[in-house]
């Protein structure tokens, strides 16, 4: 696959090998390496017409598709930057993601035309709608109209090709520019630990606008497999094509594994299909992994990575997985380092090295990190404080904390998320590990909040199992149990839902908010 150093090239080089070879199925409908060329090819020279020049922005806004991809592979063939907007936000949040990055040409699906009515775009010469457009011009008869030669647009290997937007939990969002380097350097490495070939059936599952989505779908189509696309998380539309595909690959968030733990239909589906199941984007308990093990059967792969980090960095090989034997301790772990990755565990304050097994901010240098944050070099100086290499690398903040040890990364949280409690660091992810290994507790979320005495003080947010009403008392008893005394949470909150952000991460912030309103302490 060394033909293949962009993201356009990905149709090239299959349907020259391979043109009837199906690369993608929606919903029943199926397109080949044939058919998803000369489709791209044709939204290239749409985009021509447009108006469209490299390096400009054309944005993407409906829920996963197949016209996802063909709009990515196209602006792809003429060196322009495909633009992920997240469906699940707001219209006015929507239209800054979409002025702010300038794009020129919008796909919207016609669910969001509502959303549309609503903004003020600034820059956007062009909608085109997936569906009914009504008065404005579908897809279909877009695509329709233009010729299905490729332009042959010269690419650039350090070029922007693709430009995702951070979930905005602490501001505004920012928009990452990740190159056709940072793709094509990590892809060959992920593919072989990740089980993937070209006889690969892959699940894309997760949102597209996120890099768990987008990038994985992106590695079934480099290795020439069959990507088989769900709209949304329908758990039980998941399991079906999982059957009916019988898919060898899959990417799910653990808040997902959760869920079909205790979806009756997933004890009735058959998984023998399954090479690899990888997971990651958020933490995952060890009753989870353990869970989800049993009941798939197929090897697991953990991954750990950033937007920013083009995904990936770390992995847990399959190896690793060893529940109840003598690598057990390894499941908390996000595995080693991958590929060219580097690690270094800081502190966030003096910014110098700390030990092995000390907690710290956790740094990353590899090919895989971000060119930059568009229009913001406050942000991106900030997030590379000691520059880049003339090769274009250099030390990324990841604003994670953890420590290493034996080479392999632990994981705690976000650096913002802990907790100091009489001039103790305490990180939230120990104690909701702990949590959720309660019979009567289906989630759990831990945060600081004020305290007179120690400053801020560790409260639980549970959300009860099906038929429990745990006790407050009763569950701090139990965290005494497991953990140090100045660990425990000192008071329980329920809520019928914690809230989570696409990727499965818990929104601490707005669960701080209502408890640190009116006082100093920020609560991003």
């Amino acid at each position: 696959m060394s033909e293949i150093t962009s993201l356009a090239d990905i149709t090239r080089v299959h349907a020259e090998s391979q043109p009837d070879k199906v690369a993608m199925i929606f919903e029943g409908r199926e397109w080949t390496y044939g058919d998803l060329d000369r489709e791209s090819s044709k939204v290239a020279n749409a985009l021509l017409a447009a108006g469209v020049g490299p390096q400009d922005r054309v944005a993407h806004l409906d829920k996963n598709g197949p016209e996802y991809f063909s709009y990515l592979f196209g602006a792809s063939k003429i060196n322009a930057v495909g633009v992920a907007v997240n469906w699940r936000l707001a219209a006015p949040e929507m239209e800054y993601i979409l002025n702010h990055s300038e794009a020129k040409v919008l796909l919207i699906g016609q669910e969001f035309l509502a959303h549309l009515d609503e903004m003020n775009l600034e820059t956007v010469t062009k909608v085109v709608v997936v569906g009914e457009g009504g008065d404005r011009e579908s897809y279909v008869a877009w695509i329709d109209s233009a010729a299905s030669d490729d332009p042959q647009v010269e690419v650039g290997w350090t070029d922007t090709s693709y430009q995702l937007y951070t979930s905005g939990t602490t501001g505004l969002p920012k928009g990452v520019e990740l190159t056709n380097r940072n793709f094509f350097e990590m892809l060959p490495a992920a593919s072989h630990e990740w089980y993937f070939d070209e006889e690969s059936v892959n699940l894309v599952a997760m949102p597209l606008f996120h890099i768990a989505g987008s990038g994985w779908g992106v590695v079934g189509l480099y290795n020439g497999g069959t990507n088989i696309l769900l709209r949304e998380a329908d758990l039980v539309e998941l399991l079906r094509l999982i059957e009916t595909y019988e898919i060898t690959n899959a990417l799910l968030v653990p808040a997902i594994l959760q869920f079909l733990l205790i979806t009756p239909e997933a004890q009735e589906t058959s998984f023998s299909s399954l090479r690899c199941m990888v997971y990651g984007a958020s933490p995952i308990t060890e009753e989870v992994l353990a869970g989800s093990m049993e009941l798939m059967g197929c090897k697991f792969v953990q991954v750990y990575g950033l937007t920013e980090t083009t995904g990936g960095v770390t992995i847990l090989r399959a190896d690793d997985h060893d529940p109840g034997g003598p690598r057990a301790h390894l499941l908390r772990s996000a595995g080693q380092v991958s590929g060219d990755v580097e690690l270094r565990i800081v502190d966030p304050e003096t910014k110098q090295d700390l030990p092995e097994s000390q907690v710290g901010e956790i740094w990353v240098k590899s090919i895989q990190n971000l060119k930059s944050y568009w229009k913001d070099p406050t942000a991106t100086q900030e997030a590379y404080p000691e520059g880049l290499d003339d090769d274009g690398r250099g030390w990324f903040r990841t604003g994670d904390a953890g420590y290493l040890s034996d080479g392999f990364l632990f994981i705690h949280d976000r650096v913002k998320d802990m907790i100091i409690s009489g001039a103790e660091n305490i990180y939230p992810a120990e104690i909701e590990n702990v949590l959720m290994g309660h019979p009567e507790i289906a989630d759990a979320a831990v945060i600081g909040v004020p305290d007179e005495k120690w400053g801020e003080t560790v409260k639980a947010i549970i959300t009860p199992a099906t038929d429990s009403d745990p006790d407050e008392a009763d569950l701090i008893a139990y965290c005494r149990e497991n953990l140090a005394h100045y660990k425990c949470p000192t008071s329980v909150d329920r809520m019928q839902m914690i809230p989570r952000n696409p990727s499965g991460k818990i929104l601490k912030t707005e669960l701080r908010k209502p408890y640190w309103e009116g006082r100093d302490r920020s609560v991003n």
